[in-house]
């Protein structure tokens, strides 16, 4: 494969553990939802949806993982669950699954809010004596 070349395959890598599920995107339609979701629609033989519920079983929604569309460069995702797809008029051997995705971001620093101070506590130098 040369530098111009683009890969056949989506590559999904779990950040913290650094295991990987490579899928083919012929099997592979991607929506972008409100709020930022994306659903990765796949509609893939049985025995490859199987490989897709291993990986991601036990897989706590909001966990980071690395999205990478045919080796162009990956993109942090937080994952948000995986759903039946709406149809099923395939062959016996064909599943559809929705993959949730969530866009991740780190927010900017005038995007951070100033928290409401909810203790009392008034440190010893500050308070007055009476």
């Amino acid at each position: 494969m040369d530098d111009t070349d683009i890969s056949h395959y989506i590559t999904l890598t779990k950040v913290r553990s650094g295991e990987r599920l490579q899928i083919e995107q012929k099997y592979v339609k991607i929506r972008e939802g409100q709020n930022k979701v994306m659903a990765v629609s796949y509609q893939a033989p049985i025995y490859e949806i199987i490989e897709l519920e291993r990986f991601f079983e036990n897989f706590p929604p909001s966990e980071k993982i690395k999205f990478n569309i045919g080796g162009t460069g990956s993109v942090g995702v937080n994952f948000r669950g995986i759903i039946e797809g709406g149809q099923k008029n395939f062959s016996k051997n064909i599943d559809h699954k929705i993959i949730l995705l969530e866009e991740y971001k780190c927010p900017k620093k005038d995007e951070y809010t100033i928290p409401k101070r909810s203790s009392r506590f008034v440190p010893k130098v500050n308070q007055k004596s009476k």
